[in-house]
């Protein structure tokens, strides 16, 4: 993937809470498209590896989220997480990790990973087929910026981090927003 790219069109398959189910489980199956994320805003999407995994939890989503009101300061609209990990995990990843600013993306068959490029096998560690780490700035669906960090092949041996860091992104932002204002 590259700057002036437009987004794959993928649909994902969605669980989203709905308070008129009873139970444990009040959620129901909603299909989002990429047009349903990414149409007619400005946003950061950063995809990673996989739920619950060290560096994830500790460091990347952790940075989005606690940044996200300078990242809004900055332009964006919405900042998205994207896995290949279905709705479940992917929801049950956000709860437990108590985010309540950045939106998840289950790419549960890896399909929009594929499509951008980034889809690696990571069956070293277990994991199978998994997203290989970046971020991107997105504007109405076109790639406006892409940090992809080093290395992208199958069953690399490191997980790379740092390209992608919250810290990187809202630098080029930063750097974006003084070039249209001078």
């Amino acid at each position: 993937m590259k700057t002036g790219y437009n987004l794959p069109d993928v649909t994902f398959h969605t669980r989203v809470r709905d308070d008129s189910i009873e139970g444990p489980n009040p959620f129901k199956w909603e299909d989002k498209t990429t047009a349903d994320y990414f149409a007619g805003k400005r946003v950061v999407v950063f995809a990673l590896p996989g739920a619950f995994t060290p560096t994830c939890s500790t460091y990347q989503l952790p940075g989005y989220e606690d940044g996200f009101a300078d990242f809004q300061s900055l332009g964006v609209d919405e900042i998205y997480c994207l896995s290949v990990n279905d709705s479940f995990v992917m929801n049950k990843w956000a709860e437990a990790q108590n985010i309540k600013n950045i939106k998840v993306i289950p790419d549960g068959s890896g399909e929009f990973s594929r499509r951008m490029g980034m889809l690696v096998a990571k069956d070293n560690v277990g994991f199978g087929m998994r997203s290989w780490r970046y971020a991107a700035v997105v504007k109405d669906g076109v790639v406006e910026a892409w940090f992809e960090e080093p290395g992208l092949n199958d069953n690399h041996g490191e997980d790379p981090y740092g390209v992608s860091s919250p810290e990187t992104v809202k630098t080029y932002l930063a750097d974006a927003a003084k070039a249209v204002a001078a």
